[in-house]
C-alpha cells in the first residue's frame, strides 16, 4: 500500500433476499478493481438464490424471482469474484454486510476464504469523518459530489457511484494507510442517525434514551458517540454540583 491515489481497491456491492447475512442469499452481485485513474476489471452477475425473494426487498432493488430463475447458483461464480477481490483492500458503502455476505455464501459452498481477514475502507464511515453530506446515505452522497446517477438501486450502479464517492471522501488522505488507520478509531456523528429521535442533535436527546441505546448492538461510531453524550452530562452534573453549594440542601 502507498500513495491512496496510486493504489488499487476493489469496490463491490452484494443485492440480497434480506438483511441477515446468515439466513438471506445473494441474488446479485458487482465487483470493480479499479485505481483512481481506471477500472482495471469488472464484473455483475444475477443469481439464483434457491429460495424466493421477498416482495418488500423486489419494491427495494426490483429484482424478482423471474429475473433469478435462469441464472447460475452462487457457488458456480463465487471463485471467480474471490478472484478479483484477491487480496487487495476492500471499498464500499457499510460494507461489513457485504462481507459477510459473501463470508456466508462462500461456507454453504465450502469455499475457503480470506475474506474476514482483508482490510477495508467503508465509504460510510468515511462519510461521517466528512461529516459535510446532510446524509450519508450513498444517494445523498451522490448527490452532494454532484456524481452522475447511474440507474436504479442495483449493484454494478452502486458500484459505479461508490467509486466515485470514494474518491471524493479520500481527498483528505494522502496514504491508504492513513485512512485505514483513522477508521480503527470511532467517529463522533452529529446527529442521531436512526430510532425516533433521528436526525436530532445528541444534545436534545432525552437521558433515559441515551443510556437505553447505549447498551444496544449498534455500531462503534453510534455507541462512542451515545457514550460521550452520557458521559459529558455526568460531568456537567458534577460540574454544576461542585459550583452550587446549596445543592445538598
Amino acid at each position: 500500500m502507498g500513495l491512496i491515489h496510486k493504489d488499487t481497491f476493489v469496490c463491490f456491492d452484494c443485492e440480497a433476499t434480506g438483511l441477515d447475512p446468515e439466513q438471506d442469499r445473494i441474488i446479485e452481485i458487482a465487483v470493480c478493481k479499479f485505481t483512481f485513474d481506471e477500472v482495471l476489471v469488472s464484473r455483475e452477475d444475477l443469481i439464483n438464490p434457491g429460495i424466493s425473494i421477498p416482495q418488500h426487498t423486489i419494491e427495494i432493488h426490483h429484482i424478482t424471482d423471474d429475473m433469478v430463475a435462469g441464472k447460475p447458483p452462487i457457488k458456480e461464480i463465487l471463485s471467480e469474484y474471490l478472484n478479483i477481490i484477491d487480496n487487495h483492500v476492500l471499498i464500499g458503502h457499510a460494507i461489513p454486510f457485504d462481507i459477510a455476505l459473501l463470508n456466508q455464501e462462500a461456507k454453504r459452498c465450502l469455499i475457503e476464504t480470506q475474506l474476514s481477514s482483508l482490510k477495508y475502507l467503508d465509504t460510510l464511515r468515511m462519510a461521517r469523518l466528512y461529516g459535510e453530506s446532510p446524509t450519508n446515505s450513498l444517494e445523498s452522497l451522490r448527490k452532494h459530489f454532484n456524481i452522475e446517477a447511474h440507474g436504479a438501486h442495483r449493484a454494478m450502479s452502486d458500484v459505479i457511484v461508490n467509486i466515485e464517492v470514494f474518491k471524493h471522501l479520500s481527498r483528505k488522505f494522502k496514504t491508504t494507510e492513513e485512512a485505514l488507520k483513522r477508521l480503527e478509531k470511532p467517529i463522533q456523528l452529529k446527529t442521531m442517525p436512526l430510532g425516533k429521535h433521528k436526525g436530532r442533535p445528541f444534545r436534545d436527546i432525552p437521558i433515559e434514551y441515551l443510556r437505553w441505546a447505549a447498551h444496544q448492538n449498534f455500531d462503534q461510531d453510534l455507541l462512542f458517540s451515545l457514550r460521550s453524550e452520557l458521559k459529558k452530562r455526568k460531568q456537567g452534573n458534577l460540574f454544576s454540583q461542585a459550583s452550587n453549594p446549596f445543592s445538598e440542601l
